[in-house]
């Protein structure tokens, strides 16, 4: 009789309420520009990366075919729940579909995994390159590249199915009151009224499969790097080798670090400095990868400088002879 009701209850429910910080509306004000900011600088400087990667025959290259995708999950990371979290700031009471927040929850847990997988893919990119330098060519094709990327995606997409079917198939007896700012899927466990501790050893199991081994092999693929750099007769040498490395490893700390800093960190007393340290984790964070790769790559910075005085465009025009 009581799982009658429950399942009566769950087919009632149809949306969620987003509790995120109404209490303090002003304070919503100062978060909509802070983040509509930082969200606008981040669709902006990745599409510029993909668009110079397109654009720009120089950068044709692994090391810039992946970085390309890192621009794609980083603007489809934060468009899965920014723009309407912009709008709910706004609202004095935020609501989301039921389907609507399922499909958020999947995608910003499968762009999250995938973007793991695949800096570990650009590590193993810039071992082959300084490591293996004379068959760089032969290991890194494009079948081989495209192959990368494709694991890298597919262990996302994998990885955030299992978790919401999961998810999913709990009971909610009616308790719709989300204390996120989005459809975060511990926020979202928290309202089921069934037994989660299954879900929770899955989720903590799954997550640790697409983060641990990622970063174990970043982390040996760096040793390496630092050991050839180090054994270079050259200074120049060496400083050209760890520039092209620096900017990778630098997103990498960050990325890491931020996830490490969010899930192993004491609990906090005050429940708002959670939904604050995801909000960074979620908005800040892609946004600082384009701006990390132009200041510390001088390709990059060549690109963006030929597609400002109208080189590329007109190259690329130029390919395309005009029939009259």
């Amino acid at each position: 009789m009581e799982s009658e009701t429950n399942r009566a209850n769950q087919t009632v429910m149809t949306e969620f309420v987003l509790l995120g910080l109404h209490d303090h509306h002003n304070l919503e004000m100062v978060l909509f520009v802070l983040c509509l900011g930082i969200y606008s600088v981040n669709v902006l400087g990745n599409a510029l990366l993909i668009g110079l990667n397109m654009l720009d025959p120089r950068l044709h290259t692994p090391m810039y075919f992946f970085l390309s995708n890192l621009a794609l999950v980083d603007i489809s990371g934060t468009s899965s729940f920014v723009p309407l979290m912009l709008v709910n700031f706004l609202e004095t009471q935020s609501t989301i579909s039921f389907p609507g927040c399922a499909l958020q929850m999947y995608l910003t847990q499968a762009l999250g995994s995938t973007e793991c997988v695949l800096l570990a893919m650009m590590a193993c990119d810039r071992y082959v390159a300084i490591c293996q330098p004379l068959r760089y060519s032969e290991l890194m094709n494009p079948q081989t590249c495209t192959w990368m990327v494709a694991l890298s995606w597919g262990a996302g997409l994998a990885n955030s199915l299992l978790n919401s079917k999961l998810t999913w198939s709990l009971p909610f007896c009616g308790h719709n009151v989300i204390n996120h700012f989005f459809c975060e899927i511990l926020a979202v466990l928290k309202l089921a009224c069934g037994d989660i501790s299954l879900n929770a050893l899955i989720l903590m199991v799954a997550s640790a499969v697409v983060t641990l081994p990622p970063l174990l092999l970043i982390f040996l693929s760096y040793v390496f790097i630092l050991t050839a750099i180090l054994r270079m007769p050259s200074a120049a040498g060496r400083h050209k080798a760890f520039s092209t490395c620096s900017a990778h490893l630098t997103v990498v700390v960050i990325f890491y670090g931020t996830i490490f800093f969010m899930y192993f960190k004491p609990k906090a007393k005050e429940p708002n400095l959670d939904k604050f340290i995801a909000l960074f984790y979620g908005v800040m964070t892609p946004s600082l990868n384009p701006i990390i790769y132009s200041l510390r790559n001088a390709e990059v910075k060549a690109a963006t400088i030929a597609l400002l005085r109208g080189d590329l465009l007109s190259r690329k025009i130029s390919r395309f002879p005009v029939v009259l």
